[in-house]
């Protein structure tokens, strides 16, 4: 048997075009009941509301295929630059190199002329900073170095534990300067620079020759001393910034018959932390005297 509510609804929208909201108003109904009724009638054309972003999206598509970026295509059209993408992901961008060169070129040039004044103030400011800190800081005395190369160790070296003692100075860093430093110390302590051994821990794609001349020339470091170095295996699968021919790997200094040494230092650390206890504390009383 056929329900006459859903006929007449059925004719209302199929013959007379009414919208759903002029149907239940004309049949008394709900709009549940009514979706009911025509879950299976699709609504006039005249009842649909068009899209207002579809002129944007065919632009968006006719940019894309202009060469536009999307970053572009989003500030053309005022949109974000997320709904400019999923307009035109499925168009691939094929833009003409040299137009794309020029293009780089373009704003590199715009980017500098914009930060050549911040730039220029910058680096000012920072060459006072270096002038007025080296003043403060003046010449290191003996005891200045002797602190500053015990806190390096401290920061940079092996340590002893109370597991495995093991009472002997070994250094690794790739700051030549820190190790320049750090070797200025040994040598207040009666050290020369022909006593330690020297290691490089390097990647094994860096050129490993020229990085240990380069060690050897800037340090001062006899090249007899120079042992085997630790090559790094590569992983392709890693994104290393310390690449180039700047990347000269860690120098690691061992100093042999060291462990007096050792004892000292943590004297002088001990000595900073203000620990002055028994047997370091008195030790650092004869270091630092």
């Amino acid at each position: 048997m056929v329900d006459p509510l859903a006929a007449e609804a059925r004719r209302l929208r199929t013959v007379e075009l009414l919208s759903a909201r002029e149907i239940r108003r004309r049949l008394g109904i709900g709009g549940d009941r009514l979706s009911a009724l025509l879950a299976d009638v699709p609504p006039p054309e005249w009842t649909k509301r068009p899209n207002a972003k579809d002129e944007l999206r065919a632009r968006a598509v006719a940019l894309r295929e202009g060469g536009r970026s999307v970053p572009e295509i989003a500030a053309e059209l005022g949109v974000a630059k997320s709904t400019a993408y999923r307009w035109v992901r499925h168009l691939p961008l094929d833009r003409d190199p040299e137009a794309e060169a020029l293009r780089r070129t373009h704003a590199q040039r715009m980017s500098e002329a914009r930060w050549a004044r911040h730039r220029t103030t910058r680096d000012a400011a920072e060459a006072h900073e270096h002038d007025r800190a080296a003043r403060e800081a003046g010449p290191l005395s003996a005891r200045d170095l002797l602190i500053v190369g015990a806190a390096i160790y401290w920061c940079e070296g092996t340590k002893s534990k109370p597991w495995r003692r093991d009472d002997r100075v070994v250094v690794i860093n790739s700051d030549v300067r820190l190790l320049g430093i750090f070797l200025r110390f040994l040598e207040s302590c009666g050290i020369d620079r022909s006593v330690p051994s020297y290691r490089l821990s390097i990647h094994e794609s860096a050129d490993v020759d020229a990085a240990t001349r380069w060690w050897q020339a800037t340090l001062g470091l006899p090249a007899d001393r120079f042992r085997r170095p630790t090559l790094k295996r590569h992983q392709p699968k890693t994104i290393r910034r310390n690449t180039g021919d700047d990347y000269r790997g860690c120098l690691i200094v061992d100093v042999p018959r060291s462990r007096q040494l050792y004892w000292r230092i943590e004297g002088v650390i001990a000595a900073l932390d203000g620990a002055g206890a028994e047997g370091v504390g008195s030790t650092v009383g004869e270091t630092l005297g």
